[in-house]
């Protein structure tokens, strides 16, 4: 058989990341004050871009100005004024469309096939802390106090890793406390991005690389002992004395030295080197000034039983396109160069205001989902919270879970047992011990700690007493479990308890 070369014509779609869509997919993990100072810049930027002040309203003059909408269709706008554009030119202009913004969307699905809606997993990329870094200037960065998770999200955006691995990332990153340590298990994480706990591990020692050195330490040793790896200070008489921090606590030199295999002066600059670190890197971050929660969605009961679910209009912008002056400046246009200017202007506003909307119905359809999925927990409490993962939601709705992954980010809920962020109510399960339903991790943490408040100064319930109790109320859970949730709550062991307890004691006598 020759060889032969010849043309031939394919036709594909796919997901492009265009800066658009970029910066759709970053709106939806915004925080409503992040969202406020990313929108006073485009309206710095755009000047076909203005707020929907009250007074406005109360003046009646909306009624020349369009707010866009999904159901709007915008592209007649782009002829305003009796103006002649240049196909060529607004084409150039335009670098993506909203079908390939939001795939998930049903009607979407239907015109574009399930094959581009199965791509968006590819625009996972944008982690919660990676595109948290981006949109910011000079001048905000100076301003505002950097905080541990715009640190932590810098660098996982220059971390070597796939789009899969920066979202397990930003879901490590959402688990550091103010002090930069892990306090999410590894296996939740895992559960809830539905991989495997290899993966999560590994993705884990890439973030512990992370400057300052220290974060994303599961406890005190493992904090000092990734900071005196990066000064190659981690030989094996350091890694026995950090293995030994009870004895340092206690003092016990004599202890120490044997179990080092160091003399006295030896062990001096080794505690010196100790001393030197710090246990708490990440409260470099902290100093900034706190910002009130604000939720971003409001459940109440209603008339009939239900739960009515809303979203606080306190939290949404409410962004216009000034048509009336599009088309007053378009008329005077002198060049090409302006009329690119403008369609691009009335482009990125129209583009701007629609996935505010877009962002606005995906919060609710969200959290709409999560109050049907944790009914008996608004009605009974945390004992009856529900295991859940994102995988679930993402299913039931219709989208993806990187899509729910972005909305639960940083965003709150007010119910009538308090405010919650929404990433409150995604637990890991754990296995019923007589084979009926599993139940939520934090239900059991609530019952852990129900039990501790409960015991009797004669009676402090060691942890193979709390996993006894527990499997006789239909928990099956491990001994090393318990120790964690415990240690998780900041709650001492049984040892320090009845210490505590008999001091209390002795004191009261």
């Amino acid at each position: 058989m020759a060889l032969a070369a010849k043309l031939q014509l394919r036709q594909s779609q796919s997901l492009v990341m265009t800066p658009q869509l970029m910066q759709s997919i970053r709106l939806l993990q915004l925080t409503h004050i992040e969202l406020e100072r990313f929108i006073d810049e485009e309206i710095e930027r755009n000047p076909l871009l203005e707020r929907a002040e009250p007074q406005d309203d109360a003046a009646g003059d909306l009624s020349q100005k369009s707010e866009a909408s999904p159901e709007k269709d915008t592209e007649g706008d782009w002829f305003a004024g009796e103006m002649e554009w240049s196909a060529e030119a607004i084409s150039q202009k335009l670098d993506s469309s909203l079908e390939n913004l939001f795939p998930d969307d049903p009607g979407t699905s239907e015109r574009l096939g399930p094959d581009l809606t199965a791509q968006w997993k590819s625009a996972a990329g944008g982690g919660a802390g990676a595109a948290s870094s981006e949109g910011f200037d000079v001048g905000d960065m100076a301003a505002a106090a950097i905080t541990l998770r715009d640190h932590v999200g810098e660098q996982i955006a220059l971390a070597s890793l796939s789009p899969s691995e920066r979202l397990i990332a930003g879901e490590l990153a959402e688990g550091l406390d103010e002090a930069g340590y892990l306090r999410t298990e590894l296996d939740e994480i895992a559960v809830r991005l539905g991989t495997d706990g290899a993966t999560v591990a590994q993705v884990l020692g890439v973030c512990q690389t992370f400057e300052p050195a220290g974060l994303f330490a599961r406890d005190l040793a493992e904090c000092l002992s990734l900071q005196l790896a990066v000064r190659d200070r981690l030989d094996p008489a350091m890694k026995a004395l950090v293995a030994n921090l009870e004895l340092l606590a206690r003092r016990d030199f004599q202890t120490l030295k044997r179990i080092c295999g160091v003399d006295e002066e030896d062990l001096l600059d080794m505690l010196a080197e100790i001393r030197a670190l710090d246990p708490r890197p990440g409260l470099a971050f902290s100093g900034g000034a706190s910002d009130a929660i604000v939720a971003d969605v409001e459940v109440r009961a209603a008339n009939d039983g239900s739960w009515a679910v809303e979203l606080n209009a306190d939290t949404l912008p409410r962004v216009l396109v000034d048509n009336v002056y599009f088309a007053r400046i378009a008329t005077h246009a002198k060049d090409q160069a302006e009329k690119e200017f403008l369609a691009e202007c009335l482009q990125n506003a129209n583009w701007l205001t629609r996935s505010l909307d877009q962002r606005a119905k995906t919060i609710l359809k969200v959290a709409s989902e999560i109050v049907r999925q944790q009914d008996a927990f608004l009605v009974h409490g945390v004992r009856h919270l529900k295991p859940l993962n994102l995988r679930t939601v993402a299913d039931a709705i219709g989208m993806h879970e990187s899509t729910v992954s972005r909305v639960t980010a940083n965003k709150y809920m007010l119910t009538p047992r308090g405010v919650f962020e929404l990433r409150y109510f995604f637990t890991a399960s754990i296995a019923s011990a007589e084979g009926g339903e599993a139940h939520s991790s934090e239900a059991v943490r609530d019952r852990i700690k129900q039990m501790i408040d409960e015991e009797k100064p004669i009676d402090v319930l060691s942890d193979d007493a709390i996993v006894d109790m527990l499997k006789e109320s239909g928990v099956d859970i491990a001994r090393r479990t318990v120790a964690k949730y415990r240690e998780g709550m900041n709650i001492p062991s049984s040892v320090q308890r009845r210490r505590e307890k008999r001091a209390l004691a002795n004191a009261g006598r």
